[in-house]
């Protein structure tokens, strides 16, 4: 490598998830491709660490079954809400397999770099990018990054960069990129406690959490048991406006383990790691999320489902996006890339993602949280459809499957803004 200056392609900065996807399929087309990691796998990430079957089809895709078949597998949620317990298995579809797993991103993340470094992907580890020069047309004209051994600074020289830096995204924000701070952003925190049933076949989800007023809070505490021992335990709140944002999130993971220890044998005191979270920032209220020659991925792009606060899947998939139409403009360079990518995610994920901001939104206020959740929470037949919405999992098999969802919510909708109107606040306490 030249200590001064690195020629490529593609320059993809992050290798995360959303990252080394780009880069994987980006070298599977045999184009070259360079990706500066600021840290060294494996490393720790704030995550929930499972893998929903979204995230399964892209990892295997990537060739990554055999790596996922010695991980812990489980067949769906458990939702738990005041007294009552549901199971609810994936539902079963064409485009997904009935089943996810849950893996550490310490693990995950160093497999999905690998497997873009085994396909030719130059993957430096230990190089910060630390800015980008624009040229008069406002695309990258190259990213300067240090290296961490010497600290020495290079320019790295592409024709097209992906940025993959996560919700802090220095460079994005260092070129226009602004996050809708009229949207919700949640936060999470999570921690890796002992267990004697780290081998259950259900994640758990507790959906009737409540601060210290006793309003019920929009989010969740969930357990991801990994079937070594362990279970990776977490509280993620959906949404930082006003009436939340002084919400300690670790403080609320602490009363929640306190609260499920019993059931799962579990000494809150003994935590297998430090408390660590992060920012989710949610439904694409990021933008631009592209420019003449870049592209925004991942957290980056704010690809995180704002349902359930999912991201992995989001990062895989925007990664391939990305690869696809970059891909696409090296064929044909008089193609905008910022449309063409732009139009890409909006018709994926536009609808969707506008219906699930509108649903954190609403969730924010505790007279509509607390019956939706009791609600949901009667009977199977009500949960399972709400938790394939949720998950993402409609099947493009059946377009009419999503147009009944879609309807489904949309009149649920309507019911919980009747509650929003009136005066009276329901707060369900018996199962």
């Amino acid at each position: 490598m030249n200590k001064s200056r690195i020629d490529t392609t593609v320059a993809v900065i992050g290798a995360g998830p959303s990252g080394s996807s780009a880069a994987y399929w980006l070298s599977l087309r045999g184009i070259d491709t360079v990706v500066l990691e600021k840290k060294h796998f494996p490393r720790e990430k704030a995550c929930g660490d499972g893998l929903t079957p979204r995230s399964v089809v892209q990892l295997e895709s990537m060739g990554l079954s055999n790596f996922l078949s010695k991980k812990h597998r489980y067949l769906g949620l458990r939702a738990n809400a005041y007294g009552k317990s549901l199971e609810i298995p994936w539902p079963s579809s064409p485009e997904y397999p009935s089943h996810g797993y849950v893996v550490t991103r310490y693990e995950l993340d160093k497999a999905v770099a690998e497997r873009a470094e085994a396909l030719g992907a130059k993957v430096y580890q230990g190089f910060e990018v630390t800015g980008a020069a624009l040229s008069s047309d406002e695309a990258i004209d190259f990213i300067s990054a240090t290296d961490e051994r010497d600290g020495s600074v290079f320019e790295v020289h592409a024709k097209y960069y992906v940025l993959a830096e996560g919700a802090n995204s220095r460079v994005a924000r260092s070129i226009g990129a602004v996050r809708n701070r009229n949207e919700p952003m949640g936060m999470a925190v999570r921690a890796y406690f002992e267990t004697d049933r780290s081998e259950e076949p259900w994640i758990e989800s507790q959906m009737d959490l409540r601060n210290d007023d006793g309003d019920i809070i929009p989010g969740y505490g969930w357990i991801f048991p990994l079937g070594d021992g362990r279970a990776n335990i977490g509280f993620g709140l959906l949404t930082n406006s006003h009436r939340w944002r002084s919400i300690n999130t670790t403080k609320a993971l602490e009363s929640y383990v306190r609260q499920i220890g019993p059931s799962w044998g579990i000494d809150p005191k003994s935590a297998h790691s430090k408390f660590i979270g992060g920012k989710l920032q949610m439904g694409h209220v990021v933008t631009p999320r592209a420019g003449n020659n870049y592209l925004l991925v991942g957290d980056s792009a704010a690809s995180i489902n704002p349902f359930n606060g999912e991201g992995i899947a989001y990062a895989l998939e925007t990664g391939k996006v990305a690869a696809d139409v970059v891909t696409l403009a090296i064929g044909s360079p008089s193609i905008d890339l910022a449309k063409v990518y732009t139009s890409r995610l909006e018709e994926r994920y536009g609808e969707y993602y506008s219906i699930a901001r509108a649903f954190v939104k609403l969730i924010s206020e505790p007279r509509i949280m607390a019956p939706a959740i009791w609600l949901a929470t009667r009977e199977q037949r009500l949960m399972t459809p709400i938790v394939t919405v949720m998950a993402n999992l409609m099947s493009a098999q059946d377009p009419r499957l999503g147009d009944h969802l879609y309807s489904y919510a949309d009149k649920a909708f309507k019911v919980l803004k009747a509650v929003q109107r009136s005066k009276e606040v329901f707060y369900p306490t018996t199962p």
